[in-house]
């Protein structure tokens, strides 16, 4: 997954902007980002603040460990499975 140029705080800067009355054309042509990103952010991080960010960075971690132990288990149990049907 390609990263974001932008840190968390950073996006969250310039949603604050936004929010301010900064006109969205403006803060893009200002940070070198296009319209989708901004939309894309907002519908993202719109209403949090660092802490709440954090702790989502924190459950997607979590998730993706998670993801990755069934994923495994879910291998061995077919090899098992694999074998034990041969006999």
């Amino acid at each position: 997954m390609k990263t974001s140029r932008y840190s968390e705080g950073q996006i969250l800067a310039i949603l604050r902007q936004a929010e301010g009355g900064v006109p969205v054309a403006e803060l893009c042509r200002e940070h070198g980002m296009s319209d989708a990103s901004f939309y894309k952010w907002r519908a993202k991080y719109g209403g949090m603040d660092a802490l709440m960010v954090s702790q989502m960075k924190a459950i997607e971690d979590e998730n993706r460990r998670l993801k990755k132990m069934f994923a495994e288990l879910s291998m061995q149990n077919e090899l098992l499975k694999e074998a034990l049907g041969k006999k």
